[in-house]
């Protein structure tokens, strides 16, 4: 790969793009009616067939899948090619559920590093980077997928995986990687421990690649403030690849260009199915249109985004993700994504950007209870008032009355990989909760 010249699909007109896509995804629904039960029993109960896709808008004409398909069909009976040809399989972690597993084929598993090697040279990175790959290896896909791209843009990797929060940040002392790939909220942690132990004016990295979870611009800028760095989102999902399905370009830093000649993108209104026009915000679904191993027809990623037009490349952008469709929280009648309780704490700079929600009640009704750190050089005298600023926050910018608890420093658990935000615990009583 030239490290320097962007592939020509990168470049081409829009009608050339939609050519492509339009080709690709014909072989791909034929692909997944010949070769998946699965597919050919929802195509013939849905009473259509790769033969009714005569333009892209006809895809809406088509079924979806859920995360549901892939656990009923659990381990192997979404794979659409011999088992023979599978070289590869990885699985979620399974903590909502039967995991959900994946194959690829040899093809498929040069596609992911291809994509992934593009993703990072749109990051600004070359051959000539270091760059620490802090995503778990093993069954989840962060890991190798980032691997093996890094290989294939030729650049050094350094297979750290996840978790040895001060090993991460010894190794980042001593081996100088240029660049981090990693979820933000473990970031975070690695920035506690370099701070702590050796300081960040003088860390050698210049570029952040974060994926894996939903974050904000606050917590962008907290990043790049904290550690000097350009911090840039990567996007992707095991169930269509793995990282790299989608990318922020480094010149604009507007949202990650989806990489639409492998990943074909529509929105949806998540209650009724119905495909939205570019700009509103739906439901995200993605139709893999160059992927044998096992391909997926318009799979609900239950990700709330809207689709932009692209600018540093034709492809189209996908805008920050709201939250998922799933974790949203009903709260008295006002959906409440945890994003949005993390943009008004980062609005409180003596705040840190580690928290907890706790679901609870107040009464017959459902109430939250907010967990936060103050910085440690913040005097302890200020607890209260802090705590009654991000309630006032919360109250005025999110519309729900919260609880707001203020703790030290290093109280709350630090994750090692994707944070978990949210607990559910109204089934214990809990004190607090009565002042919400």
């Amino acid at each position: 790969m030239n490290n320097n010249a962007l592939e020509q699909i990168e470049t081409a007109s829009i009608d050339e793009l939609r050519s492509v896509q339009l080709q690709r995804l014909k072989k791909t629904l034929q692909h997944a009616y010949d070769n998946s039960s699965v597919y050919k029993k929802k195509f013939d109960d849905a009473g259509v067939h790769p033969d009714d896709l005569k333009s892209l808008e006809d895809l809406a004409k088509f079924p979806f899948t859920t995360k549901k398909d892939l656990r009923d069909n659990y381990p192997f009976g979404m794979f659409a090619v011999p088992q023979e040809q599978i070289v590869r399989v990885h699985a979620s972690s399974g903590t909502t559920g039967q995991p959900t597993v994946v194959g690829y084929t040899q093809n498929d598993i040069n596609i992911w590093a291809d994509v992934v090697a593009r993703s990072l040279r749109a990051a600004g990175l070359s051959n000539k980077d270091t760059i620490q790959v802090s995503y778990g290896y093993g069954l989840f896909t962060g890991g190798l997928g980032a691997h093996y791209g890094v290989e294939r843009l030729g650049a050094t990797v350094i297979p750290m995986s996840g978790g040895q929060t001060d090993k991460q940040a010894q190794l980042i002392n001593d081996f100088k990687p240029t660049a981090l790939m990693v979820t933000p909220s473990y970031c975070l942690n690695i920035i506690e421990a370099l701070e702590k132990k050796f300081g960040t004016a003088k860390c050698s990295i210049k570029t952040g690649v974060f994926g894996a979870e939903p974050w904000t611009n606050e917590m962008r800028k907290e990043i790049e403030d904290r550690f000097g760095i350009n911090a840039l989102d990567i996007y992707g999902l095991s169930e269509v690849m793995g990282p790299g399905v989608a990318m922020e370009c480094l010149e604009s830093k507007d949202g990650p260009t989806i990489w639409e000649d492998h990943f074909y993108p529509e929105i949806i209104n998540p209650e009724t199915g119905e495909v939205l026009a570019d700009g509103e915000l739906g439901e995200l679904v993605f139709t893999t249109i160059t992927k044998e191993g096992m391909p997926v027809i318009r799979y609900r990623t239950r990700d709330l985004t809207r689709l932009l037009a692209g600018t540093a490349r034709p492809m189209r952008r996908m805008d920050k993700i709201v939250g998922r469709s799933d974790d949203m929280m009903i709260i008295r009648g006002v959906n409440v994504f945890p994003t949005q309780i993390e943009e008004q704490i980062l609005h409180i700079p003596q705040l840190l950007p580690n928290y907890e929600i706790q679901i609870c009640k107040q009464g017959h009704l459902d109430t939250l209870h907010i967990r936060t750190e103050m910085r440690q050089d913040i005097h302890p005298d200020l607890t209260q008032q802090l705590a009654a600023q991000l309630k006032s926050q919360i109250k005025t910018m999110v519309g729900i009355s919260v609880s707001v608890e203020i703790l030290q420093e290093g109280t709350l658990p630090r994750s090692e990989g994707k944070a978990q935000r949210v607990f559910d615990i109204r089934h214990v009583v809990q004190e607090h909760c009565k002042s919400a």
